[in-house]
């Protein structure tokens, strides 16, 4: 399906086409959404924030589900890009992005009614992004649409040299995630203790990053929850069946996170985990940036999940 639209105020010459993304506009949408979140992020004194990468996962949710990714294109050039996913009942807006030069004309308007019309589309009960938290104009672009501020999620770091110091030794278990049937299974029952709903495809995307090693959490014989460990020293995502357990969770995240030799500790965690924020803390670790749950009413509480990424959530 196409939109084809003129964008009047801008240029009347100029006409945008609204389309279903494809595999060969990826690179480009990419470049386009670092661009617009460096500008974002410059302009409120972070300084850049964002780096190309390979659109990996992107890509896998264009195979999975087509219908959730759309570009606004003018002449060929990617002007803006939105990109949702559905897990059962849970759909998420990974993206939604406008080229910097061309803000303020209701492109990321068009695009959102793309991607929202995705989500009607799923059956999908409740709805969720995470944003920047200073990000103003697109809090209430969301709010118009349904989906409210939750819970503040923070962006914390240091040292890995910082964070092993004085480490707590972990009472959980770790052992390394297989592609077996029965693992796949324990994932499942964790994902649906913590999140409600199953990703088991996106375990299993998770299992074809070779830069990430995920690990089952266990209590004596009990799998009581699992956490990714990226080689740049990043945690999530992680979760658990009890939110009792996230603090040793993510003690035992961290100690396998310093294990390795990348400089820094990473990790993305809400403002409703209170103890694993006093854990990292505690062991040095800093907010860098801040951003912001934004969901449906209903869902949001995020006592037993640290995400990975604004983007796979």
């Amino acid at each position: 399906m196409l939109l084809r639209l003129a964008l009047y105020g801008w240029d009347c010459s100029m006409s945008l086409v609204y389309r279903p993304a494809r595999a060969d506009d990826l690179a480009a949408a990419d470049a386009m959404v670092v661009a617009s979140i460096n500008d974002l992020t410059v302009r409120h004194g972070f300084g850049p924030m964002a780096a190309p990468s390979p659109p990996n996962f992107q890509l896998f949710s264009l195979k999975d589900d087509p219908d959730g990714l759309w570009v606004a294109e003018d002449d060929r050039d990617i002007a803006g890009f939105a990109w949702s996913w559905v897990c059962g009942d849970i759909w998420f807006l990974a993206q939604l992005f406008v080229d910097p030069g061309r803000q303020g004309h209701g492109i990321g308007n068009a695009l959102l009614e793309q991607t929202m019309e995705h989500a009607r589309k799923s059956g999908a009960a409740r709805r969720a992004l995470i944003t920047f938290t200073f990000n103003r104009v697109s809090q209430g672009l969301y709010m118009r649409h349904g989906l409210f501020p939750k819970t503040p999620i923070y962006v914390l770091s240091a040292a890995r040299e910082r964070v092993i110091k004085a480490l707590p030794q972990p009472s959980l278990h770790a052992a390394e995630i297989d592609g077996s049937a029965a693992t796949m299974e324990k994932l499942a029952e964790i994902d649906a203790y913590a999140l409600g709903v199953s990703r088991e495809k996106h375990h299993r995307y998770l299992r074809t990053d070779s830069s990430t090693t995920g690990v089952l959490l266990l209590a004596g014989g009990e799998a009581v929850g699992y956490g990714y460990i990226s080689a740049s020293g990043h945690i999530g995502p992680l979760a658990v069946k009890r939110p009792d357990f996230l603090r040793d969770a993510f003690a035992t995240a961290l100690r396998l996170a310093a294990d390795r030799s990348a400089e820094n500790v990473s990790a993305f965690l809400p403002g409703t985990c209170d103890k694993a924020l006093g854990l990292a803390v505690d062991q040095g670790m800093r907010i860098t940036f801040p951003m912001l749950l934004m969901a449906s009413p209903g869902y949001g509480n995020w006592t037993q999940y640290l995400p990975r990424n604004p983007g796979f959530m």
